[in-house]
């Protein structure tokens, strides 16, 4: 046994130290810890690669929940700005079209009523539709008066409102109601779309990651290979052995998630301007959501896992295969 673990203390000495014993695990750990970026930093140009390398590969599954999470923002804020038309009959009068309006107006799915006579709609038609001119010549209006009914936040999802609409549908008064939700549909069909898609892609792209990391840490097993094989020549542990290697795996795992969050940062600062106007031209306020704390502490602690899990795979098979040739 070699000076490097003759200091290791017997079992009933350690029983007597506990408190010690403690100490010296994490003291054992944070030194091997640092040991580890001593080694990457004795290859900057190499780890720097792999890092971008890991950096950009977590970078695109993070676009991907960005992507996903402001779908779902802009899909919640457009679902709440349902509306229902209701066409009234053509013998109506005014004074039972306030009726139906004050009547409908009590229930609780209903937020707010708005009344549009048959000549405030024919008035407004000939403003928008630029044929004034030629309605003048109409002998009546056609247009019939109407009821614009905003739903409550709880009905003004595409399927509450369409409860909803064939409740209104009921009254005798009502000719028709309108509901034009088949955007809306396309855009909840759009988003469950975007959601497998994210789960399918992200995981693919994790799994490359863990590649990426374990193929980096075989190479680096391999090119210390004689080095292990002094270590378990002197007594050395098959964990004492695997530990900075797993250490060496966080810390490619912890840089390449604060690669991928500078890339994802400086892409929505890009793009967000030219979003945000696209988006405003469908009259919405929307705007760009990024990583809030939580989520930029989840991807770093996400690529921490997923570089000592790829580190972990490989090491424990390669390490275990080294024997020395030769014994002392």
């Amino acid at each position: 046994m070699s000076l490097l673990f003759s200091q290791r203390k017997s079992p009933n000495a350690q029983s007597r130290m506990p408190g010690r014993s403690f100490v010296m695990f994490f003291i054992r750990h944070l030194q091997q810890a640092l040991a580890s970026i001593g080694e990457l930093w004795r290859m900057p140009f190499s780890s720097l690669l792999t890092m971008a390398v890991l950096g950009v590969s977590l970078a695109l599954p993070t676009t991907l929940h960005l992507l996903l999470k402001n779908s779902q923002q802009l899909q919640t804020s457009w679902n709440s700005a349902s509306q229902i038309t209701l066409f009234l009959t053509d013998n109506i009068n005014e004074h039972d079209a306030n009726k139906l309006m004050n009547r409908i107006a009590l229930f609780n799915q209903i937020s707010k009523v708005d009344y549009i006579s048959s000549t405030q709609a024919l008035a407004e038609f000939k403003q928008l539709s630029g044929f004034g001119d030629a309605l003048e010549y109409l002998d009546k209006n056609p247009l019939p008066a109407l009821l614009l009914v905003t739903p409550t936040n709880k009905f003004s999802s595409s399927e509450g409102a369409r409860i909803l609409l064939d409740k209104l549908e009921q009254q005798p008064e009502v000719k028709f109601g309108k509901l034009d939700v088949a955007w809306l549909e396309k855009l909840n069909s759009i988003v469950t779309l975007l959601e497998d898609a994210v789960f399918a892609l992200g995981g693919l792209l994790l799994t490359a990651v863990v590649l990426v990391i374990g193929n980096t840490i075989r190479l680096s097993i391999l090119n210390r290979r004689d080095e292990i094989e002094i270590l378990k020549l002197v007594g050395a542990t098959d964990d004492f052995i695997r530990r900075p290697f797993l250490y060496t795996g966080i810390w490619y795992g912890i840089v390449g998630g604060l690669i991928a969050w500078v890339c994802v940062s400086l892409m929505l600062w890009w793009i967000e301007g030219a979003l945000v106007h696209l988006i405003g031209q469908f009259g919405s306020d929307f705007r760009l959501a990024g990583l809030s704390f939580i989520e930029f502490l989840w991807l770093i602690f996400g690529g921490a896992a997923l570089g000592w899990l790829g580190a972990y795979g490989s090491v424990t098979r390669h390490v275990r295969d080294i024997e020395p040739e030769h014994q002392l």
